[in-house]
């Protein structure tokens, strides 16, 4: 059961969840059109963006992209100068812009649920990890660079 505590899962969780609401139980409620597709476009888009520059960063450095395991180096160059976690930024971006694509109104909630989610399935732990395993590197690092935003 390792496989589902990954973070894709619990995106595709809850763009499913978001997907069935928007279906099934709309509420007469909407974005509004054209607009609302425009931005969830830029926000899927921008996410997309984030996490491919996230994954050439990993790929630079060559170390893991995997959750749960040890990175061989700590990366602080490209997008990770201004975020210390651009693919879950990346996630939330596309949650937030499938949510507006699918005019899922009730569904707004789960971005910061699953943003929750998030930090307390993996950050927290990750950067746990880091303080370990980088000590003076990570804390000057973490300092300078934001967890999100």
């Amino acid at each position: 059961m390792k496989w589902i505590d990954l973070p894709p899962v619990w995106l595709a969780l809850c763009v499913a969840i978001a997907w069935a609401q928007a279906v099934y139980l709309p509420m007469g409620l909407s974005f509004g059109g054209a607009w609302a597709d425009f931005v969830g476009g830029l926000l899927v888009g921008g996410g997309l963006v984030l996490m491919a520059l996230a994954f050439a960063e990993f790929r630079k450095h060559k170390t893991t992209v995997i959750p749960h395991r040890l990175p061989s180096s700590m990366i602080q160059s490209g997008i990770f100068s201004r975020t210390r976690n651009p693919i879950y930024l990346g996630d939330a971006l596309i949650l937030a812009g499938l949510i507006l694509r699918a005019d899922a109104v009730l569904s707004l909630p789960l971005i910061p649920i699953f943003i929750w989610i998030i930090e307390k399935r993996f950050i927290i732990d990750e950067e746990a990890r880091m303080r370990v395993e980088f000590r003076q590197e990570f804390a000057r690092y973490e300092q300078k660079v934001r967890r999100w935003v």
